[in-house]
């Protein structure tokens, strides 16, 4: 988290290192603003009204992220039991992280952050920041629509006449046809994906902030939705490897900080702190890095699937973590503002999230039921499943 004075796949846990590895680089660095915008010293109206504000949207997609990956979660386990899982295509489908995946989400982490210091510095930045733009154009559509779809859904009258369409590319004939593409959708999802081109248009154009921020939050939401941890104990790995790379880059290296001025993408929440003097056209910005979102907020969507699986009809873990986050931001800004200086976030967030619902399961004498709650891959699933028939069709 920082300030600052400028416009704003492989496997999942890879092609996700990709993506969050540029976050946590964003929001632990910033632009070393504290020191650099001398020009422009916000007043305290202004700077409360930005961190709060930021601290508000990051809390949306953790929260709704989290409700929607719990109705995600029971698709999921729906398509293993045979049911109908709700799901019409693959990339609506969670992906699962493992524990093997968690150690080397740091380490891919880390060589996708050092490629792009070195792409930097060898090539143009203009030319390398807009093929990130065309790129971030594409996702962001894409994470934006799925985003929309349930309101969507909510909003328009069952009078309304939704067609559905089908989207098939296959290669070769007969027997050896195989799928390429096969993508299901409605007219509901067309007008959802209207919206989120003439978003994405707005931002390919401006780069306004109001866009990045509609980018940033679906991208953020989508994170926490789709992405499942297995288990507890896969999550303290995650969050620790990533706690270690977050000090590691932004104290003691230079690396985090010229990736984080030169990278242009919505991957990060900004808000003015000059808002009240400029209005929209502000351009004095605090700054929130996406991955200090969506790294803690699949942490906390685990625990509260973690409570659904009790069957007590409470959220204590959820809130007690949801409540930590609170805090490990609240934190994160008292500290930058003491010693005037940019903070890797992580480093108050993931002993604020683990620690605190460690502390309640203990207290409710529940830590071994906490370490135990495990979800079972869809891949492990459907093995399991193959290999339960063929035993059957042996006996």
């Amino acid at each position: 988290m920082s300030s600052d004075t400028e416009q704003v796949p492989a496997s999942a846990p890879e092609a996700a290192a990709a993506v969050l590895d540029a976050l946590n680089a964003t929001d632990s660095n910033g632009t070393e603003a504290l020191n650099v915008t001398a020009k422009f010293v916000a007043t305290p109206e202004g700077t409360a009204l930005a961190y709060g504000s930021l601290v508000f949207m990051a809390l949306l997609p953790i929260f709704f992220g989290a409700l929607r990956s719990v109705s995600c979660s029971k698709s999921k386990e729906l398509g293993e039991n045979d049911y109908d899982s709700g799901f019409r295509n693959t990339s609506d489908m969670p992906e699962t992280i493992t524990s093997r995946d968690a150690a080397r989400f740091p380490i891919i982490a880390s060589c996708t952050l050092f490629g792009l210091y070195l792409f930097f510095k060898v090539f143009s930045q203009e030319y390398i920041n807009l093929l990130l733009s065309v790129y971030f154009f594409g996702l962001g559509v894409l994470a934006l629509s799925h985003t929309m779809s349930p309101l969507m859904s909510r909003i328009f009258p069952e009078s309304f006449p939704n067609k559905q369409y089908q989207l098939l590319f296959t290669q070769g004939s007969g027997e050896s046809k195989e799928e390429i593409v096969n993508y299901e959708f409605d007219t509901k999802n067309l007008v959802c994906l209207l919206i989120s081109s003439v978003v994405g248009v707005w931002y390919l154009l401006k780069k306004h902030w109001i866009a990045n921020n509609l980018f940033g939050l679906a991208f953020a939401l989508n994170g926490v939705e789709l992405l499942h941890l297995n288990n507890v104990s896969t999550g303290c790995i995650l969050l620790g490897g990533l706690f270690v790379y977050d000090v590691f880059w932004v104290f003691g290296t230079n690396v985090m900080v010229t990736v984080a001025k030169s990278f242009e993408a919505p991957i990060k929440l900004v808000f003015p702190q000059d808002l009240l003097e400029k209005g929209l056209e502000a351009s004095n910005f605090a700054m929130l890095g996406l991955g200090d979102i969506v790294i803690p907020g699949i942490f906390i969507a685990l625990l509260l699937r973690f409570d659904v699986s009790l069957k007590k009809n409470s959220r204590t873990y959820f809130y007690s973590s949801f409540l930590a986050y609170i805090f490990g931001l609240g934190l994160t800004i008292f500290v930058m503002h003491t010693f005037k200086h940019a903070q890797p976030a992580l480093l108050y967030l993931v002993p604020a999230c683990v620690g605190f619902p460690v502390v309640v399961a203990l207290f409710k004498g529940e830590l071994t039921e906490m370490f135990r709650y495990e979800e079972t891959p869809p891949e492990h699933a459907t093995e399991t499943k193959e290999e339960t028939e063929s035993e059957k069709k042996d006996q």
